[in-house]
């Protein structure tokens, strides 16, 4: 049966049998699984064409991209702020009412966009040394920094329109286009890496590029092609025969009292969890960066493969955020409880098998990134010490999408941030001046460890589905 199919049984108030509510699980999440994989192996293979570089050119990718990861989460909350509307809009059948969501987060998306860009702008020649860089990598670090701050338009806009299409079920065209992203990169970047030999920079301004692209594809399958979102390219669209002029129909991008303030109290505490998560990550950095250029490069590189590990459960948790909030928006809240633990399930299984792969062929990834031997041994210590958090890493990342999709996001950011600073950073501020690059990974598997918990006894306790942004006579 067709994926839709299957999701408009969730409007329509019908019964699904369990294997349907699995089928439809892995229908949401193969496409997303499949284009986070490839988007990691494809950074993978971005991050192995510097580090071919040199040491030094990893560390000052490395030095600021907790700093790029703060401003993409950033707009990240803005748009899911928007985008939960929209699924429970689209849940309770109101299409209209999506509609209208779309077009002011449009505008409200813009704006936040040129804000950051701007900001990055202001500090990337100061943020090196902030982070605690050298002169030997900071006039790279802050290149890389600006260049990609300039394209944060990009960024954010393929952002939200591919949120915005997977809200509504369709995480096909954003996964192909994400798939299609990496590959754009990959090519951009050789091109202005070694073509052109412009280093840091060409690695800057590949992904900038590559993001262009996909951003103007995923605004046309958003805009002109969705069925159930699209505000432009039918002369006959009811939507717009419905004001009396072209300047009428303008006037609907304007924000709203109403849709901002909701997008505000989803996006706000994830905003704010993003900005001291990524204070924390920049601790994090800060807390590497005494212990030399090789353990920055290791730590750099060693993220990257993990990425390779968790990001399925990525995939999972964007299918159980589409899933969770048209369940909660048609008010279906047994078969939403159902996805969300049905979700979680197939989270962990996946990302413990991911898990196990990692720790075997950590020497095999790391020796892909780079062929100096030294960041080689140190990531390869790392890898398989984050192996073992792997599983509960997976209930964490597929419950906050659960808790997203319900609007509930006030509680994650409490819980994430608190086990962030509260267990990681503590732990790995006194580990590292113990083991080095070692003690920071366990601490960090630890910190997982415990978050996994407490987001599994949220997700048990079942206080979030209480959440709804449509209202009900």
């Amino acid at each position: 049966m067709a994926r839709q199919d299957l999701l408009s049984y969730i409007r329509e108030g019908r019964t699904m049998s369990r294997s349907e509510r699995l089928r439809l699980i892995v229908q949401l999440s193969v496409p997303s699984i499949l284009a986070q994989i490839s988007a990691t192996v494809m950074f993978f293979i971005d991050a192995a064409m510097v580090g071919h570089l040199g040491a030094k050119a990893i560390a000052a990718i490395g030095l600021v991209e907790t700093t790029t990861w703060l401003m993409g989460g950033l707009g990240s909350a803005v748009n899911l702020g928007f985008s939960v509307q929209v699924a429970h809009f689209i849940g309770a059948n109101d299409f209209e009412g999506a509609r209208r969501v779309l077009r002011q987060s449009l505008v409200c998306a813009f704006v936040w966009s040129l804000m950051l860009s701007i900001a990055g702008i202001a500090v990337h020649s100061y943020l090196p040394y902030w982070l605690g860089g050298t002169e030997e990598i900071a006039a790279d670090a802050s290149l890389y920094f600006v260049l990609i701050g300039v394209c944060g338009i990009f960024f954010q806009m393929s952002g939200l329109a591919g949120t915005m299409l997977k809200c509504s079920g369709n995480m096909k065209i954003p996964s192909m286009l994400n798939i299609m992203m990496c590959c754009l990169d990959v090519v951009f970047n050789y091109i202005f890496i070694y073509i052109l030999g412009m280093g840091v920079a060409g690695a800057a301004l590949g992904t900038g590029l590559a993001e262009m692209v996909t951003a103007l594809l995923m605004l046309y399958f958003l805009l002109w092609r969705s069925d159930m979102l699209r505000l432009f390219g039918e002369k006959n669209s009811e939507t717009y025969k419905s004001y009396e002029t072209h300047k009428s129909y303008l006037s609907t991008f304007r924000p709203t009292a109403d849709i901002v303030g909701t997008a505000f109290k989803i996006g706000a505490p994830m905003a704010l969890q993003h900005v001291l998560m990524g204070g924390a990550y920049i601790v994090s950095t800060i807390i590497v960066a005494p212990l030399g250029t090789v353990a920055i490069a290791a730590n750099s590189l060693a993220i990257t493969v993990e990425s390779l590990c968790y990001m399925p459960g990525y995939g999972i948790a964007e299918a159980a955020t589409t899933l969770v909030g048209q369940g909660i928006g048609a008010g279906q809240l047994q078969l939403t409880r159902s996805f969300a633990n049905m979700s979680v399930g197939l989270g962990m299984a996946v990302m413990t098998f991911m898990g196990m792969l990692m720790w075997v062929f950590a020497p095999e990834l790391m020796a892909f990134m780079t062929p100096a031997q030294e960041v080689i041994a140190q990531g390869v210590e790392a890898l398989r010490i984050e192996a073992w958090a792997e599983p509960m890493f997976a209930a964490a990342i597929v419950a906050n999408g659960v808790l997203i999709g319900a609007g509930d996001t006030l509680w994650p950011a409490i819980i994430s941030l608190a086990s962030m600073w509260g267990i990681r950073l503590t732990l790995a501020s006194w580990l590292a001046t113990v083991h080095g690059l070692r003690g920071v990974w366990t601490a960090m598997a630890v910190e997982l460890a415990f978050r996994g918990s407490i987001f599994l006894a949220r997700l048990f306790h079942g206080g979030w589905m209480k959440k709804g942004i449509v209202k009900r006579e």
